[in-house]
This record gives C-alpha cells, sequence and structure tokens, in this order.
C-alpha cells in the first residue's frame, strides 16, 4: 500500500494534468464571453484535441525538473521563480505547437492559457505552505523572555521565523541587530533592526534582551570576536551557528545554535593548510605516533587515520589513553590496520624491538612530560624521559631507516625559564645532531644508549657497523593548546562549577593559544616540507592575557567575575614566565607557501661538544643529581636561565 507521502504525490502529479489540461479551454471559455455556445469549432476543436498531449507534456517537464520532489511547506522565492519559469517554457511550447498543426487561435487565448496554468498550479502549493505553517505554529505559547538577533541575513531570516513558530523556544524576538546601515529601521519577519553592534548594549537594556543568538555564520574570525566580546559583557545568555554549512541546505532553526565557545571570543584565524601533499606522504606508509594516548597525540591519529595510511601505530605508556582512542578509531575506520602498544620511549629494548618488527616510515614523537610546575620538582624525570628518550627514539627511527621524523616541540623551549621547557629546547638539539650527522653520513658516530643498569649507570657505546640511514628530522614549535589535558581552560572550568575561586598566577600573564586541530594540521605540514634540521614555527595571532581568559568564561558560565565568582591571584609558579616567546633571536625566520608558517633556521652548534655535555647529563639524571642537572642543561642550551637555584 502506498505510503502517506507517495498518495500525496500521486494527488498532485493527477491535479497538475487536469490544471494544465483545462487551463487553455479555460482561457478560451473566458474569451467568448464565458460561453461554450459562442467559441468556434475552428478554436475549441483543437483546444479540446491538444489539450491531453500538452497536459502530459506538462507533467514529464515537471517530473524532470524535480517538482515534486519540493517540500513545498518551506518553499520559498526560488521555488516561486522555478514555476514561473516552468510555466513561460510550457506557454511557449504550447504556442509554437498548436499554432503550427491547427493554426492561429486567438491572442488572448495565448494570454489567458498560461496564467491559469500559473494560478492553477501556485494556488494549491501556496495553500499547502499556509495550512502547514498555521499547523507548525502553536496555538498558545507563554512567551517568558526577549530574544536579540544578530544578523539580518539569510541565517537571521531563518532563526526567526523557527523562534516565532517553534515550540520549543519559550521567547520571542524582540530586535535585530546589523552592521549594514541600510538596513536600520526596516523589519525583518516582523522585527525591527535596530542598529549595528554599537547599539548592542543600548538595545540590550531597552528590550529586556535574556538571550543573544548569533547569526552570521560566514562572519570572519575577527567580526565574530568583536561582536561577541561585546554580548559578554552583558548578562545574556550567548548562543552561535558553528558555522554556513545550514545555509545551503536550508535548515538554519534555533536547535542549531550552540553554546559560544572561549575560542569564538580569541577570535584567530584560523589557519589554512594544503594537506593535498599530506596525503600523498601519509597513504600507504607505517605511521607510528608516540604519546599517541595523549592530547595531540591522539588528535594526530584522528587526521592520520584519514589519510589512509597502511599502518598506523600508537605507542604509549598510559594504557587507559591508549585504549580510549583504540576504540575511537576502531568505530570510526574499521578498514584501518591499527597496532596499539603499551611502552616507554626511555625503555630503549622496547623501542628496538618495536621499530625492528613493524618499520614504521614516518615518526610523529609527541611522547613527553609537558607539565611545568611538576617538572620543577622532578628534573631528572624531565630530562630522562624528554630528552633521553627523543634521543633514544630517534636513534631507533635512525636504524631502522625511518623516512622522516618530526619531534613535537613547545614556544617553552626559547629561552627557558624551566626544566621543562629547557628539556624541549635540548630535544631539538638533539633533532639537529641527529639530522646533521645523516646528512654527513656519520650515522655511527652517533653513541647508542641501552638500557641503564641496576647500579643507575647508562650503558654508553658506539657501533661499529655503518648506518646508511637518510631519515629526515624536523620539530615543530607551537603555544598552549586549547581543550589539551595541560591547558589551563579545563582548571579553570572545574573551578567555576565548584563556585570559585578561579586561580590566575598573575594579572598580566599571557599565552599563545591555538586549537588542537590546527596544532596537529601544522605537524602534518611541517612533515613534508624542508631539508632537516627545521623548526616549524606557527603565526598564532596575538596574545592572551589568562586574566582576560578566566573572567570571559565565569562570564560564559553566566556568573559575573568578582562577583559571583572571586578571581585570585596566586604568583608565578616555579620557572613560570609572564609570556611566552615563538622563537629565539638567533634563529631567524624563514617563510613558506603559507603565510601563517615560518621556518626557525637551526642555530649553529658544535655537534662533538653537544654529545659530551649530553653524556654528563644522561649519568647526571640516572644519579638523581638535580644540582648537576640544572648546572649542565645551562651549560649545554645556552638560553636556559633558570628561575629556581640549584647550584
Amino acid at each position: 500500500m502506498p505510503s502517506k507521502k507517495h498518495l500525496v504525490v500521486i494527488g498532485l502529479m493527477v491535479y497538475d494534468f487536469l490544471a494544465a489540461g483545462l487551463s487553455y479551454l479555460f482561457g478560451l471559455w473566458l474569451r467568448f464571453d464565458c460561453s461554450l455556445a459562442q467559441i468556434p469549432d475552428q478554436y475549441f476543436w483543437p483546444a479540446l484535441w491538444f489539450a491531453p498531449a500538452f497536459a502530459f507534456a506538462v507533467w514529464v517537464i515537471f517530473v524532470f525538473t524535480r517538482m515534486y520532489s519540493i517540500l513545498w511547506r518551506y518553499a520559498g522565492l526560488n521555488e516561486f521563480l522555478r514555476l514561473v519559469g516552468i510555466t513561460l517554457l510550457t506557454g511557449v511550447l504550447h504556442a509554437l505547437i498548436i499554432t503550427l498543426i491547427f493554426g492561429w487561435m486567438p491572442v488572448s487565448y495565448y494570454l489567458f492559457g498560461p496564467a491559469i496554468q500559473f494560478c492553477l498550479t501556485f494556488v494549491l502549493r501556496l495553500g499547502a505552505r499556509v495550512v502547514w505553517s498555521r499547523k507548525d505554529k502553536p496555538i498558545t505559547r507563554e512567551k517568558n523572555y526577549n530574544i536579540m538577533v544578530i544578523g539580518a541575513g539569510n541565517a537571521g531570516r531563518m532563526i526567526l521565523q523557527d523562534i516565532s513558530r517553534s515550540a520549543h523556544v519559550d521567547g520571542r524576538a524582540a530586535c535585530v541587530i546589523d552592521d549594514d546601515p541600510t538596513k536600520w529601521g526596516k523589519f525583518i519577519e516582523g522585527v525591527q533592526i535596530v542598529g549595528g553592534r554599537d547599539n548592542i548594549l543600548w538595545a540590550v537594556e531597552k528590550y529586556n534582551i535574556k538571550k543573544i543568538f548569533f547569526a552570521i555564520p560566514s562572519a570572519s574570525e575577527e567580526v565574530k570576536k568583536d561582536f561577541l566580546n561585546i554580548c559578554n559583557t552583558t548578562e545574556c545568555e550567548l548562543k552561535s551557528l558553528p558555522g554556513i554549512y545550514q545555509i545551503a541546505n536550508g535548515e538554519v532553526n534555533v536547535t542549531d545554535l550552540v553554546d559560544v565557545a572561549i575560542e569564538d571570543l580569541l577570535g584567530r584565524k584560523r589557519i589554512s593548510l594544503d594537506l593535498a601533499p599530506v596525503f600523498e606522504m601519509l597513504t600507504g606508509k607505517v605511521v607510528m605516533v608516540t604519546g599517541g594516548g595523549g592530547s595531540i597525540g591522539s588528535e594526530l591519529c584522528r587526521q592520520i587515520a584519514e589519510h589512509a595510511p597502511k599502518q598506523l601505530i600508537i605507542f604509549d605508556i598510559y594504557e587507559n589513553n591508549a585504549y580510549a582512542i583504540q576504540q575511537e578509531l576502531v568505530d570510526k575506520y574499521p578498514d584501518l590496520s591499527l597496532t596499539v602498544l603499551i611502552g616507554s620511549v626511555r625503555d630503549s629494548g622496547r623501542l628496538n624491538e618495536i621499530f625492528s618488527t613493524y618499520r614504521p616510515q614516518i615518526v610523529y614523537h609527541a611522547a613527553a612530560h609537558k607539565h611545568v610546575p611538576l617538572m620543577e620538582d622532578s628534573p631528572c624525570e624531565a630530562i630522562k624521559n624528554n630528552a633521553i628518550g627523543t634521543y633514544k627514539t630517534a636513534y631507533a627511527a635512525m636504524e631502522n631507516g625511518c623516512e622522516r621524523f618530526v619531534l613535537i616541540s613547545t614556544d617553552k623551549a626559547v629561552n627557558p625559564t624551566n626544566i621543562m621547557g629547557a628539556s624541549k629546547r635540548l630535544c631539538e638539539m638533539i633533532i639537529q645532531t641527529f639530522d646533521h650527522f645523516v646528512k654527513e653520513g656519520r650515522g655511527d658516530e652517533l653513541p647508542l644508549l641501552k638500557a641503564h643498569e641496576a647500579s643507575g649507570e647508562t650503558i654508553i657505546s658506539a657501533r661499529h657497523e655503518k648506518i646508511a640511514s637518510k631519515t629526515h628530522f624536523s620539530a615543530v614549535r607551537f603555544g598552549n593548546v586549547l581543550g589539551s589535558n595541560g591547558s589551563v581552560i579545563p582548571l579553570f572550568k572545574k573551578q567555576i562549577a565548584a563556585g570559585g575561586p578561579v586561580k590566575v598566577t598573575h594579572p598580566d600573564i599571557i599565552r599563545y593559544f591555538m586549537l588542537i586541530s590546527e596544532a596537529c594540521s601544522l605537524v602534518l605540514q611541517a612533515s613534508v616540507m624542508g631539508e632537516g634540521s627545521e623548526i616549524y614555527v606557527l603565526d598564532m595571532g596575538e596574545p592572551v592575557k589568562i586574566d582576560t581568559l578566566a573572567r570571559n568564561l565565569i562570564t560564559l558560565s553566566g556568573k559575573r567575575p568578582d562577583v559571583d565568582i572571586k578571581i585570585e591571584y596566586t604568583g608565578l609558579r616555579p620557572g613560570e614566565k609572564l609570556y611566552e616567546e615563538k622563537l629565539m633571536d638567533i634563529e631567524g625566520l624563514a617563510k613558506t607557501p603559507n603565510n601563517l608558517i615560518f621556518i626557525g633556521k637551526p642555530a649553529p652548534m658544535d655537534y662533538d661538544l653537544f654529545l659530551k655535555r649530553l653524556r654528563l647529563l644522561i649519568e647526571a639524571a640516572y644519579k638523581e643529581d638535580e644540582d648537576a642537572i640544572y648546572r649542565l642543561t645551562e651549560e649545554t642550551t645556552g638560553t636556559f636561565h633558570p628561575t629556581r637555584n640549584k647550584l
């Protein structure tokens, strides 16, 4: 039995067939004073005989142009114009064919016929739209609050329509804001456009606004930031359309609105990367991500999985994180060849086993200790895990013929004042050293680090066989990542949920921020660029004051800073700087095809001296000699200026 939907379409087809067939006869009847008897046979019989054939032709054209696929309950100007065009087309065809076959008809016949045909087909569809719109509109609904809509474009219009007819919206649209002065004072969906962004605060007070809907999905990040920062000074609830895809589908409604996120207030432009070379490089390759369960590592795994690698190897010491990303990828990419391995980058035996077994061609080294205050209290662990772990992983990659090795670094490695940042600077120097020795064909001269003995001493030896490696080593340096495990934002949210206080180290402390997806896209881009030893740096825009970040989060949570939620300044933590730098002065910057990505040229190094000092650092780390760690790290990097005096 046909469904209700099919019965409606069949009924509409029958109606259109009759309307097209009778419209010209009806026009002829009107021409002769509404009397069939007065219509001459030379006009009546040709019109009658031609009517079924014409009606069938109209029906075929309607089917071909998908007129029966339109949801007329949501029809607008485009559908109206399409119907006008089809009526004119069929009218021209009717006039040509009947004239060629039967001769000239009265002029009014050619005019009345298509006009009546259009009226008959349009009125039924218009009636259906009116009936559905009244059916969608609740009979009674209490209006509990006033809403401001920002944007008088298509998205704003659709949001206003949904507010007026949706049962799940308890508020009423009271005013519209738009920066186009030609729209001011006019009405859209019965709601007045009262001004631009400068009138937001005035309108909020005048109309007693409780909610603000930002409905300009095509706005730039900077424009969106300006609007939302003004709105954020009010006590209104903020919601925003996340993108323009709804406009394309014509499906914008209130349910598409999402809460304004803190990154919307930062106003950073999203970076644009050409990932085609990345796709070409990763497809069909064995790719390994160390620290693959962490915030950066797991996002790298997600993006790599999209590029169809031959095999993806996730290596992490923390089994819970590794299991979580494993289950996510298995569900989303059932055809992905995925291997999840548990182990430490400090275990050279485990690394050698994995590299010799799976032969990864590309390695993204994200495993590291990253927490600044914790590493200040455990400096030897920072050296063991970050510096020594990077050395061992890089050596295993070089020894087993890995094509590319990309280190995930941080802006805290620039002129570091804490041991975590200094250890990451050591990692960058290690990568630079490996790249130098490989290019010189002297990879076998790099000392081989083996598992340390129970006595605490590390076995360091040289190889005697030649290593024929062409591994490409590089590093990627970026700032703080929004939403990562170590980000300040999750901490602030917990403090806000607990009722405060929100603890900020210093009122003037600033940081650079970027999205996890952007950071990982940069890492992937870096892996196909350059000739080795490069440190890739992202232009992260303007730095953000952490105090401002905290206050925005409090406001977005519906609270008032210093009133509902107190802000407490705790002082800089050990090793913490007021600001982070993106590049050392000595490195300089070189442009890339993407104007938001730069290359820091490698700083000059005495590689043999570096390896000697690195050996002393390794011995001090396994002897748990913290004083020596600080002293040797400062000597080795030349840029480390510890705030904690361990000498």
